[in-house]
Order: structure tokens, then sequence, then C-alpha cells
């Protein structure tokens, strides 16, 4: 997709013409409701279609800009890419100005142009006191850079320049994630006549199509987009950084509240405890002290909590970043670097903002362990971040790496294929290293276990997989085992896992006995005594009798008729070989004691054993040989 899209907001002190100026850039009166036009102020946010080509459409918030609006305030600025600062030349920077430079710097907003408006109202001489003045205060912020476009409203002065100015830096900027899973935090919900539920507010990330099932989150509740529209206009698909409008099915208007978040994944992780890095004014008027109520808002949403401190128990002045938690009531939708801003609800006042470290907080002491852990959940790069993921959880799937990373899944796959990732699955991949340490771990168990039983064949795979389960998943050491025998460093026989490098064998103190029990049994032909007789002979005791037996069978040596015969394995062969050239496709008990010229206390066991092996088929009192 070439084309980009960028939203734009209005931000400054009441009065001071944002609404005026968006709609001489826009021609759109963005005071919608009665109550707006009556008190002449912006209590909701307005939207407009700035400017549109091939390769950029803008839309543009005007942001209402009285303190008692602040909450709408941050709800518009929170989804924007370029902000324009408006001050009044006949009045200058004023305090709800300050405000909003402090929260544009915490919602990271780094792209601004000053727009000093209404200067048919003063002198020009004014218009430079009212300029250094606005320089002065923003000395520090954001916009200490930023380019300034003189402008009046009403005469259209300047209008045409700050446009071109507009589309000139988002030409240069970066427009927002359209690949990686579909975020809209609400900040308008409504009905249409004969259409049903419609929300509103600007596309964070991803891309959603007319027709696509959706999740509205925290509440769970699916719903799919009937319809789209941008500025008003019917669309198939809206990206990244446009204003959309989503007429949904599945959900009325009163299921549906500002704050919530339509999405088109499972990803997006539901919280209410959330690791963060925060910095506060310069000019904080009161204390705040460990577990001071706060109200936080981050998307759309506006949540009560506290905030907890590790390292400190209040905080009055500026102290740089800092790490601490914020637990909130009530649950949010976020992820990993999304920004937010706290306020204190009584009395009303900004304390602060920042980003989102770990959505994922758990309860921490109190202590400089716990800042240190922190500091490395905030210093990680993606790679790392993957990293300590795959080693706490030893292996996962990508989706669970979305939610344990906050990274989109273009980022995570892109990482995945470092040389220290291994995909063990379709879904799932793992460290090299934590591979290399079971595989370790497994060759040790086998080793001990042939050590313990060199008879055996190997190890049961069943039992082998239930001692690691607890603390592997079965994929991952089905990965590992199979690597290994690809490998040749593992050997697989039916069910039992070996190293490639064990054979089965009688431990060296019983060989020779063992070897006097094989010549007894070879001597005595097809007319045995019993077999633990043999056993007893030679000399093997009982505690390896039961051991010995399976050994000698899987090899070969000897072939068990029943619990109490065995033959000589070579002399079983000859018998069957002699069976089958004296008779037929099928044959009787009498046939075969004629072949094989035995009596009825051998040829019965023998003949049972001749169809557990395979070689026959029991059809009334004929055997068939099988093919």
């Amino acid at each position: 997709m070439s084309k980009r899209y960028f939203t734009i907001g209005m931000a400054g002190h009441i009065d001071h013409g944002k609404t005026s100026l968006t709609r001489a850039l826009t021609n759109v009166d963005t005071d919608r409701l009665k109550e707006e036009k009556e008190r002449q102020i912006s209590i909701e946010l307005g939207f407009a279609p700035l400017y549109e080509d091939e390769e950029l459409q803008i839309s543009v918030v005007d942001v209402p800009g009285h303190e008692r609006f602040i909450r709408q305030m941050i709800a518009g600025v929170a989804g924007i890419d370029l902000v324009v600062l408006v001050v009044a030349a006949d009045e200058g920077v004023m305090p709800q100005t300050r405000e909003h430079l402090d929260i544009l710097g915490f919602l990271g907003i780094r792209s601004g142009i000053i727009a000093i408006t209404k200067i048919d109202r003063v002198e020009e001489e004014f218009i430079e006191l009212v300029k250094d003045d606005i320089l002065s205060e923003l000395e520090g912020s954001v916009f200490e850079n930023a380019p300034f476009m003189m402008v009046d409203s009403l005469s259209k002065k300047g209008i045409h320049e700050l446009k071109e100015l507009i589309i000139e830096k988002l030409k240069e900027q970066e427009m927002r994630d359209a690949k990686g899973a579909f975020r809209l935090p609400i900040d308008q919900v409504f009905t249409v006549k004969g259409q049903g539920t419609v929300v509103r507010g600007t596309v964070y990330e991803g891309t959603v199509e007319e027709g696509q099932l959706l999740k509205v989150l925290p509440s769970g509740v699916e719903v799919r987009a009937r319809q789209l529209q941008v500025h008003h206009q019917p669309a198939k698909s809206a990206y990244a950084g446009q204003r959309a409008a989503i007429n949904l099915s599945g959900v009325s208007k009163d299921d549906l509240e500002r704050g919530e978040v339509l999405v088109s994944s499972e990803h997006f992780i539901v919280t209410n405890t959330i690791d963060v890095a925060i910095r506060v004014v310069e000019d904080l008027e009161h204390l705040v002290k460990q577990r001071t109520p706060i109200k936080c808002h981050i998307g759309t949403a506006e949540v009560m909590g506290r905030i907890v401190f590790f390292d400190r128990n209040e905080l009055k002045e500026d102290n740089g970043e800092i790490l601490c938690q914020l637990r909130l009531d009530e649950k949010i939708v976020t992820k990993r670097g999304d920004r937010f801003i706290v306020r204190r609800p009584s009395p009303q006042e900004t304390i602060g903002g920042g980003w989102v470290i770990d959505p994922r907080g758990n309860k921490y002491r109190f202590g400089q362990q716990t800042i240190e852990e922190l500091e490395k959940k905030k210093a990680g790069t993606p790679i790392e971040r993957i990293n300590a993921a795959l080693y706490e959880a030893k292996s996962l799937s990508v989706e669970e790496l979305i939610k344990r990373t906050a990274l989109d899944e273009g980022s995570i796959l892109t990482n995945l294929n470092d040389e220290q990732f291994v995909r063990i699955s379709n879904k799932e991949y793992a460290l090299v290293s934590v591979v290399e340490v079971i595989e370790e771990d497994i060759k040790d168990r086998l080793d001990n276990y042939h050590l313990e039983n060199p008879m055996r064949t190997g190890m049961n795979k069943a039992e082998l997989l239930q001692s690691l389960q607890k603390t592997f998943s079965k994929t991952l050491l089905e990965f590992i085992i199979d690597n290994g025998i690809n490998k040749g460093l593992f050997s697989r026989k039916e069910q039992y896992i070996s190293l490639a490098s064990f054979a089965p064998h009688v431990p060296k103190n019983w060989v020779k006995r063992t070897e006097n029990l094989l010549n007894e049994l070879k001597e005595d032909g097809l007319k045995v005594a019993y077999l633990n007789d043999y056993i007893k002979n030679a000399g093997i005791p009982d505690s390896i009798a039961a051991e010995l037996k399976r050994f000698l069978e899987d090899q070969g040596e000897i072939v068990l008729l029943d619990d109490q015969y065995a033959w000589y394995g070579a002399h079983f062969e000859d018998a069957v070989e002699r069976l089958r050239k004296h008779t037929g496709d099928e044959f009787e008990v009498p046939q075969a004691k004629e072949a094989v010229e035995l009596s009825r206390k051998y040829m019965i066991p023998f003949l049972e054993r001749l169809d557990a092996l395979g070689y026959t088929r029991r059809v009334e009192n004929k055997r068939v040989w099988k093919k």
C-alpha cells in the first residue's frame, strides 16, 4: 500500500481559535453539538478532512481546550501524528497552553507547528513580543524547534501557507504501522437510524476490512464490521492513521462505551496492572505519595487507580524518568510502548505521563532489585524481549510472544529469523541455547538409564517425556528428540529412546554365565527343560532373571514359547522353516507334529507363538500361513 494516512491535531487554550483555524483549513465546522454552538467552545472531539492526493490523506482533530474537557483532549491527541499548537496573538501563552505542552510531550508527540492566530487583532510589534514569549515557554519542550506560522482564520492570512507546511512535514514522516493487528480505541458511540450501532475513532495500527469479524475489549464481545466510513464516505478498508466510523452488527449502543477498544486479534492484552516509565511535570503543586489515587488516560480510556513506587514513598518534583507501576480499578487494553497521562482527580492536576514498559505487571517487592528488573524490561530491544520471554517460558507461539513482548507480529517474525531462535513446530519457537540445554539433560538421563539398565533397548519415550513435561512443553521435547535422532545423537526403536552410541548388553560380571545358559539351551535342541532351570543352573540370580530373559528375547538369542519354555533362537527359526517346507498354505496339528517331530507339550506353545509373531493365523482347527 503506497498511500499514507495521517491525523493531525489542533491543541491550545480555550478561545485561541482552534475550531476557527480548522474551519479555515478544511471548510468544515467541527462544532457539531448544540451546546458547543451556544457556549462557543468545543466539548467533544471534532474531525474534518484536510487534504488528499494519491500519496497522502490527512485528517484534522480539533481538540477541546477548556480545562474541564481535558479528558477529550488527551483522547484526541493520543491518536495523532502532528500537532498544531494554537496561540492567540492577543493573549499569548496561557496556563492551559502550558498543560497541553506537557501532555503533548508525555504522549510522545515529536512533530509540531506553532500557529499564532488572530494576527489581525494586534499590531505587528505586539506579535513579535508574543513570539518571544512563546519561545521562552517552549524551551526544553518538544516544540522548542518547531516552525512558526502567522495566521488569521477570518481574513485567511497565512492559511494556505500553513496547509502547505503541514503537507510538507507529513510527506517526510513515517506513518503508523498498517501491517500489525487492527486496533481502534473507541472515542464515540452512537446509533444511525436504519443502520444500528456505530463507533468512531482513530485507527492506531493495522487495517480493518468491511465484513471483518472483530472483538470489543475488555468486554470480549464479538462483532462484525458491517460498513465502514472514512470522513463520511463509504470505504472498503480503513488504515492506521485514518479516522474511521464503523457500523457494527452483533452489539447495541448500550453495550459499548468510550474507552473500549475494537481489535481484530487475540494478541492484545487486557490488564489492570501495568509497569511504566513516567515523568512528572516541572511545577507539580501537590505531593504525590505512595498509592496516591490517580486517573489514568490511555488511548481513549479514563480509569481510576493508584500509583505504586518501588524506590520512594513520595514524589514532589521532576526526578527524570521514574520506574513504577499503575494499579487500575478497571481493565484496559494496552501494549508495550503505549503512551499515557496520569492526573490527580482532586484537586485536578496533571501529574505526569510516560509509556508502558510491560502491560503484564505483577506484584513486586519494594527495593532496588525491583528497580533493576524494571530497568532491564525498559531497555530491552525487540530481540532481547523475545529472548527473555522464550528463556522464561522455554517455548512460545507467535501469538503468545505478541502478548508477552508487546511487539507486533511482523516485528516478531522478522526477529525470529535470528540464529539464536529455532522453530520447533508450525506455531512454536524456542531459544537454541534452551534446546541445547534440554538436549544435554536428555543425554544425561539416557546415559544414567543405560548404566542402570544395560540390557534394555532404551528408555520408554512416554516415561522420558513425563519426567520433563513438568518444565517443558511436549512440543519442545518432541522436537528435541526428533532433532537428536536426525543428528545421530539419539536412536528410536518402537517406543524406546536411547543414545545412538548405546547398544544393549549383558553386564560384564554376568557375560560368562549367560553364555553357559545359551550353550546349554542350544545343546538341548527343541526338547528343552523349563527356562528357569537353565537360569538357576547358570548361577544367575533372580534379581536380574526377568531382565535377562527380556534382553535375550529382544536380541533374538532365545524365543519364548510361553512363560515356561524357551528355544534357542536359531533352533526356533529352523523349526519354522521345516514346518513351511512340509506343509501347504494351511495345516493342522498332526501335520505339524509330523514335520517338526515334536510332542504336544512343545507343539501347542510353538504354534501359538507362531500365531502371536504373525507367521500364521488360526482358522478353527487349522492354521493358515500369512504371506
